[in-house]
């Protein structure tokens, strides 16, 4: 079989063999620009696949509190017709689960110490299905979120924060205060810690704390709920899947996708991610650069 012409040429300047000590220092020139080449190449896959896992991870740690799309009231309120609007979301071909919920602003006060919190009204039947947060949280703590009961659970470093364990009580603070002749009278309600979870995500661990969804409703003075969380099939779709949800529903129900939900942190990834594919481009660049001026003076030569 003849080898090809091209093959010679460059395993002749590439290799020096018994050739001169000129044609050695190519050979040496042209081996160090095709490692360099290769270790740019290696550079941009390895940081590339590091940023990728970085924000797969983060990712996945946000949706184990946060829903892939959720549907909620454009007044902040209660949705106008809850049932109506479920039967709707949950007859799309993308949605595997749907479970209400009520997301309220409150403070969490335990003796002088006090915190803002996003307390968040669930479903303790409902919820695992639409977040990945069970595994989080301590063993049966959803299942002690029985309506009436008032009982709460924290993320792991909001209660630490407060100095609060299993068992303690806490005062939550609702902002929908009650009007009597003195004014405005913020309501008071008395809480036991059932539970704790951990997300993994500071923002959520220390800032949220979950209740039972009626629990939520008496609280905040709500006849129902405020918000529908909803799981897709692919969480990749959600941004196509919450167009055409806002498309069939009424215009006082808004929808919003994980994206959105989180919009700034993923921009910051993709702008890092982006300049560091320029950079580490621009180094391949150059060694490609030094192999190519090799070979031009090779053929001049």
């Amino acid at each position: 079989m003849q080898i090809p012409y091209e093959l010679i040429l460059g395993w002749r300047y590439t290799r020096a063999g018994r050739a001169t000590r000129r044609n050695g220092f190519i050979s040496f020139i042209s081996g160090v620009s095709m490692l360099g080449i290769a270790l740019g190449v290696a550079a941009l896959i390895i940081v590339l696949s590091v940023m990728n896992g970085f924000q797969k991870e983060v990712r996945d740690r946000m949706l184990g509190v946060v829903s892939h799309i959720e549907v909620i009231s454009a007044d902040g309120g209660a949705l106008p017709d809850a049932q109506a609007t479920l039967k709707t979301v949950t007859a799309h071909s993308s949605v595997l689960a749907a479970a209400p919920f009520i997301s309220a602003q409150a403070l969490l006060a335990r003796g002088e110490d006090m915190k803002g919190v996003m307390v968040r009204g669930i479903d303790p039947a409902l919820e695992p299905a639409v977040t990945d947060l069970t595994p989080g949280v301590q063993s049966q703590a959803l299942a002690q979120l029985q309506p009436g009961q008032f009982g709460v659970v924290l993320g792991v470093d909001l209660a630490r924060m407060l100095g609060l364990r299993v068992g303690d009580p806490v005062t939550l603070v609702s902002p929908s205060g009650q009007i009597t002749p003195a004014g405005v009278v913020p309501r008071l309600k008395q809480m036991k810690v059932v539970g704790t979870f951990s997300s993994g995500h500071y923002e959520y661990d220390s800032a949220l704390a979950l209740i039972h969804v009626d629990d939520a409703g008496r609280i905040f003075r709500l006849e129902g709920p405020s918000g529908i969380r909803l799981k897709l099939r692919d969480l990749h779709q959600a941004r196509q899947v919450a167009y055409e949800l806002a498309a069939v529903l009424p215009p006082e129900v808004l929808v919003r996708d994980w994206t959105q939900q989180n919009r700034t942190w993923f921009a910051a990834v993709q702008v890092e991610k982006r300049m560091m594919f320029i950079i580490l481009t621009l180094i391949v660049a150059v060694a490609a650069f030094n192999l190519v001026s090799t070979l031009v003076m090779t053929v001049t030569d």
